[in-house]
């Protein structure tokens, strides 16, 4: 491996995913949590005729391993099947103003919620209801609103079914006001690749990562977010395809990994090294880092071309296919160096070895998380890593495409099947005939807009299917007191969170099963479906007991909720349809038959069936009909620039959580155990601004716009980070997002690259 960062800067730590530590990690989640049949529970995890896990979207293979689960999914599972209870009585004994100054790990450590709850504002507590007035008091409250006046929000992890009856729901109701995690992740990924691509989504399949030569990896950080993705990129290094990471973080994922599932590995505690290049990119520096690779691949083409070869570039696919590359050649040749080295916090040469790998590969695939996209100008990030891959015609061909890695487990499929506030995405016309209503036109809201609409009073009810949404968003301390002024908050939920106490006039907590358990409906257990990152569909069936016999599923709650809601019609039975799932697919492949065609059959096929992507097969449905080459007019993708005693600051995840669930405070990964109040520096930052390691700090955000936002006790931490770059905790630095900090095209928070300044204590 060649590593271009001094291993005596690096950061102390495990630096290898994977092996004893992992086991280790679940062992302990596994011992608090004492979980009610999770061993055979996580044996039919993403596998055939099992269910699919509810931790991150990678896809799962038609040959499954013998444990197709990683840390994180198996923590995920074992949380979900805690035998902790949160029952009715437990609110008896605390009020919600009391569970407001509660830790949020504390919250969810109480354990499954078991019975429908309604918010009682004369005693400050939740007390039990049925699920029938429940029902009632919800559809009460929203039909006293104008329809635009309603959200309904989806975490990313329902079903399909569910998923789909719910935005129908909401449609029918009157709104498309149907904002979803994708609006505070990959948001980014839907309108910047659908522009330049015509698809919203990722043009590889899993089979690629068996047939690419290299892999350029940005901002995504595979072994705390998506474990399972190391045993491909492990078995792509092992038949030598090249890995180059570029990341402000050195992320042991990326670095080492030991193979649980590989006994010599475990054995002998030899990792696999996997990154060939690791390259520490400051904050939005991605857009100068691939102008320098692509202005080295202008220069190599040239230069060959100029010695009578054939030239490095795919020109047949380029003529054929895109469109645009004049111009951006022309800006690739007028970016200077200086400006590129100085943006992207890289060196030329590191830039140059890296643009030779890339030429001297045949099939490259472009990998990207969050790190690409939360930024201000993130969409141009996206296309400036779809122009390197087009040069060479890496995309629409086997072992080559772009590949973000999503995180939720359907949030891709939550999308397909309509939920979205872009009413041009979803096919209104289809649904008005199969169902017989008007469907609305308008734009709905976006997470931004709602949190806008929610301080200016146009927003009076929220409807949350699953999620932490008040905990997730940005500007936090200023969102919560104007959230308690909605007249409604309805949260289907699995376990206690932070936004369940921070609640609307009224409120209802509707207590669901987990995806592992048994659903049954009128006597027939139930299967659901998915999307993986991959554009594949999957089957899930729960076995194990659920956790109390007052649970319902997702999908008979929507049922429930727009049964009481919306007038009845022939056309629209929702109760039938909440007591056979088969019945929603059928639905779903009449609105999408492109996409879902026989569908119920298909859906437990081994792998999933692919229900299709354009943009894989070369068919481009963009503007211009091609794929489009496009001319940054940036050099950073950050929003306010540098500036003396500004850093920037990353927000990031540990090991030991999946987004806003906090499963523990070990970052073993990081070398980071006890606390998530830390604040990471690099030692030449800490010198120019005085501090020490274990000083405790302030931060305050430096975004000129007359606010104070602040998050203080915050531990400084030696880090190997960029200068002027300062690593923290989410959901915890939330607070120093402003809510209109957020990536131009698609309104994602820019959470990746937040202007701070340290306030020292005194």
């Amino acid at each position: 491996m060649t590593d271009r960062t001094d291993a005596a800067d690096a950061t102390p730590g495990d630096e290898t995913a994977g092996g004893w530590g992992s086991v280790s990690g679940m062992g302990k989640v596994y011992a608090r949590e004492r979980p009610v049949g999770a061993v055979e529970t996580l044996r039919r995890q993403n596998k055939p005729r099992g269910f699919m896990c509810t931790s991150c979207a990678w896809g799962k293979p038609a040959s499954p391993h013998l444990f197709e689960f990683c840390e994180n999914g198996a923590k995920s599972t074992i949380w979900e099947l805690t035998s902790d209870r949160c029952t009715p009585s437990f609110f008896q004994a605390h009020t919600v103003t009391e569970l407001r100054s509660w830790q949020d790990y504390d919250l969810e450590m109480v354990g499954r919620l078991t019975e429908p709850l309604r918010y009682d504002p004369s005693t400050d507590r939740y007390v039990a209801c049925t699920w029938d007035e429940a029902y009632e008091g919800i559809a009460s409250a929203l039909n006293a609103l104008s329809p635009p006046e309603a959200v309904f929000y989806a975490s990313g992890k329902a079903s399909l079914e569910a998923s789909f009856l719910y935005a129908l729901m909401a449609r029918v109701y009157g709104n498309n006001n149907l904002p979803d995690s994708s609006n505070m992740c990959h948001e980014t990924t839907s309108v910047g690749l659908k522009k330049v691509t015509g698809s919203p989504v990722g043009t590889c399949v899993l089979e690629d990562f068996e047939h690419c030569d290299a892999i350029f990896y940005f901002g995504q950080n595979p072994g705390s977010n998506s474990p399972r993705f190391l045993h491909p990129l492990q078995d792509a290094v092992k038949r030598g395809c090249k890995i180059i990471t570029f990341n402000p973080v050195r992320e042991a994922g990326l670095l080492h990994f030991i193979n649980p599932q590989n006994p010599l590995q475990m054995v002998t505690q030899t990792p696999t090294d996997l990154s060939h290049m690791y390259l520490q990119v400051r904050p939005g520096g991605d857009i100068a880092a691939l102008m320098g690779i692509c202005k080295h691949v202008f220069a190599s083409d040239a230069a060959q071309r100029h010695a009578g070869a054939e030239g490095l570039l795919d020109r047949a696919f380029i003529e054929e296919h895109t469109t645009g590359l004049e111009t951006f050649a022309a800006a690739a040749a007028q970016a200077s160096w200086e400006d590129i080295e100085r943006h992207s916090g890289l060196t030329r040469s590191d830039l140059e070895a890296a643009a030779d790998v890339y030429v001297q590969s045949r099939n490259v695939i472009g990998v990207y998380g969050m790190g690409l996209t939360q930024h201000v100008h993130g969409s141009q990030s996206i296309g400036m890593l779809v122009n390197l891959l087009l040069l060479r015609g890496n995309i629409g061909r086997e072992g080559a495409g772009i590949c973000p890695v999503r995180g939720h487990s359907n949030v891709q499929g939550q999308r397909t099947v309509g939920i979205s506030e872009k009413p041009e995405l979803v096919p209104l016309d289809r649904l008005a005939e199969l169902f017989a209503f008007e469907p609305p036109r308008k734009k709905g809201r976006t997470t931004v807009e709602v949190c806008e609409g929610v301080q200016d009073g146009s927003v009076k009810a929220f409807v949350g299917l699953g999620g932490n949404f008040v905990r997730a968003i940005p500007d936090r301390d200023a969102m919560e007191p104007a959230w308690q002024s909605l007249d409604l908050t309805v949260y289907v939920a699995t376990k206690l969170n932070r936004s369940h106490v921070v609640h609307g006039k009224a409120s209802y907590l509707l207590p669901c099963l987990v995806r592992s358990e048994t659903d049954v409906q009128a006597g027939v257990p139930q299967a659901v479906s998915i999307e993986d990152s991959f554009s594949h569909i999957h089957g899930s069936m729960g076995h194990a007991t659920p956790a109390s016999a007052h649970l319902r599923s997702e999908t008979a709650i929507v049922a429930g909720m727009a049964n009481a809601l919306l007038p009845a019609h022939p056309k629209r039975p929702w109760l039938s349809w909440g007591q056979d799932y088969t019945r929603i697919r059928s639905l779903i492949e009449a609105t999408y038959p492109d996409m879902f065609r026989d569908y119920s059959a298909r859906m437990f096929h081994n792998g999933g069936f692919y229900r299709g992507n354009p943009a894989h097969e070369r068919q481009w449905k963009t503007e211009s009909g091609t794929a489009e080459f496009t001319t940054p007019t940036v050099q950073t993708a950050l929003g306010i620039g540098d500036a003396e005693g500004r850093l920037h600051l990353i927000t990031m995840r540990s090991n030991d959580q999946f987004n806003t669930t906090i499963y523990g405070f070990s970052d073993r990964l990081r070398g980071l155990e006890g606390s998530r109040m830390v604040l990471l520096m690099a030692p030449d930052d800490m010198a120019g601004q005085g501090v020490r390691p274990g000083d405790v700090v302030a931060l305050v955000t430096d975004a000129g716009d007359g606010v104070v936002r602040e998050v203080s006790g915050l531990t400084v931490t030696a880090f190997k980070l960029p200068r002027g770059c300062v690593g923290g905790y989410y959901p915890e630095m939330n607070p120093l997002v402003p809510l209109w900090y957020h990536d131009e095209a698609s309104k994602t928070p820019a959470a990746k690259g937040v202007p701070v300044r340290i306030r020292r204590a005194g």
